[in-house]
C-alpha cells in the first residue's frame, strides 16, 4: 500500500489532500465527515479585516438612527458594539476542538497592525498554522510594483514575528514575476507558499446595467497556471508548496504532485460531489502509485518540474510555438465548425 504522508509548513499530513478555505467548516459535522474520509487538514474561512469593519459600521448605523430625533430619545438605549472578530475566533476554536487533524486559520486583513492583532487572536484559538491571503488590486497607478510586494513582505515579516506557528502566503497570480516575488517571501520566512488563490471578479448585467459578482466553482482546467509555477518553483524556495484552484480529480492532484507540490488544495470539487468525495480523490492517487510502483509522494513529488526534466522549453512560451508548428495535426483532432 502506498505511502500518502507528506510535509507541509512542517506539519507532517498523512495524506496531500487538504480541504481549502470556505464556509463549509461552519457545519462542524460535515467537516468531521471529511475528516472520516481521510482529508488531512482543513483550512478555516478567512478572517477579514474589511467585513468586520463594514459590520461593525452598519451596525453603528443602526443604533443611532434615530438619535437627535428628540432629546429625550438621544440615551435610552445601552450601549452596544460590535464583536469584532470574536465571533469568528469562537467558530474557529470550536472547530479546532472537535477534530483531530490540523486547522489551519487564514486571515485577509488591510493595515500591518491589525495583521498582527488578527493573527495574535487566530493563533490564541489553537490553531495548527496560518495562511495569510496576499491581494491587492490597482486602481490607480500610483502604487508601483515594488510598493506593493514591499508593503506584503513587511506584513508577512511581523506577522511571522508574533507567531510561534507556521504561516503560509496565498497569492494571487497578478503579479509582475510571481518567481521573484515568492523567492523574497521564502527568504521573509513563509512556511508555505498557496499557489495560487482564485477571488471572485465583477461581471455586469447588461439589462439592468449593475455589478453583480458572480458565484462560480472553478472549471476544468483552471489549475493550469498553478501547474506551470509549481514545475518553475520546484526546490527552488525553502517554502513548501501547496496547489490551488481547479483541482477536482485525483489525476489533477497527481499533476500538481509531479510537478512539485507538497499538497493540495480542494473546494470546488468537494462543493459539487459532496464531502465524501475525498475518499475518491485519494483512493485515484493511491491507485495510480500502485500502478506506477511509487511507494511514497517523495518518489515521484517533483518528477516533471523544470528541475528534473530535459525538455528545457517544457515551462516557457516556446509551447506555444510547438502548437502553432502542429497546428494542422490540432485541426485534425479538433476540426474547425
Amino acid at each position: 500500500m502506498a505511502n500518502l504522508t507528506t510535509n507541509y509548513m512542517g506539519l507532517k499530513l498523512k495524506n496531500p489532500l487538504v480541504l481549502g478555505a470556505s464556509n463549509m467548516v461552519t457545519d462542524i459535522e460535515q467537516i468531521k465527515k471529511a475528516e472520516a474520509a481521510g482529508v488531512s487538514a482543513v483550512v478555516y474561512k478567512s478572517l477579514f479585516e474589511e467585513q468586520v469593519q463594514l459590520e461593525s459600521l452598519q451596525l453603528d448605523e443602526d443604533l443611532h438612527e434615530y438619535d437627535f430625533r428628540g432629546a429625550e430619545m438621544e440615551n435610552i438605549f445601552p450601549k452596544i458594539e460590535h464583536a469584532g472578530p470574536k465571533e469568528h475566533l469562537l467558530g474557529l476554536k470550536k472547530l479546532k476542538e472537535s477534530i483531530s487533524i490540523p486547522v489551519i486559520g487564514s486571515l485577509n486583513a488591510i493595515y500591518n497592525p491589525t495583521w498582527v492583532e488578527y493573527a495574535q487572536l487566530l493563533e490564541e484559538t489553537g490553531i495548527d498554522a496560518l495562511e495569510i491571503n496576499f491581494y491587492r488590486v490597482p486602481v490607480s497607478d500610483e502604487a508601483s510594483a515594488k510598493m506593493i510586494e514591499d508593503h506584503q513582505i513587511n506584513v508577512l515579516k511581523e506577522v511571522k514575528q508574533a507567531l510561534k506557528i507556521p504561516v503560509s502566503v496565498k497569492l494571487s497570480s497578478f503579479y509582475t514575476n510571481p518567481l521573484n516575488f515568492i523567492s523574497k517571501l521564502s527568504k521573509a520566512g513563509a512556511d508555505g507558499i498557496v499557489v495560487f488563490n482564485r477571488f471572485f471578479q465583477p461581471e455586469i448585467d447588461i439589462e439592468n446595467e449593475s455589478f453583480y459578482f458572480p458565484w462560480e466553482t472553478t472549471r476544468k482546467g483552471d489549475y493550469q497556471v498553478t501547474l506551470r509555477y509549481l514545475g518553475l518553483l520546484y526546490n527552488k524556495v525553502e517554502s513548501t508548496l501547496i496547489a490551488n484552484r481547479g483541482i477536482k480529480t485525483p489525476d489533477d492532484a497527481v499533476k500538481m504532485l509531479l510537478a512539485g507540490a507538497d499538497a493540495v488544495q480542494v473546494v470546488s470539487a468537494f462543493y459539487e460531489n459532496g464531502i465524501d468525495y475525498a475518499s475518491t480523490i485519494l483512493e485515484g492517487i493511491e491507485k495510480w502509485m500502485d500502478k506506477k510502483e511509487y511507494a511514497s509522494i517523495n518518489d515521484f513529488k517533483g518528477k516533471l518540474s523544470k528541475e528534473n526534466i530535459n525538455d528545457e522549453f517544457a515551462y516557457q512560451r516556446a509551447q506555444y510555438i510547438d502548437i502553432l508548428k502542429n497546428s494542422s495535426e490540432i485541426l485534425k483532432t479538433h476540426p474547425l465548425r
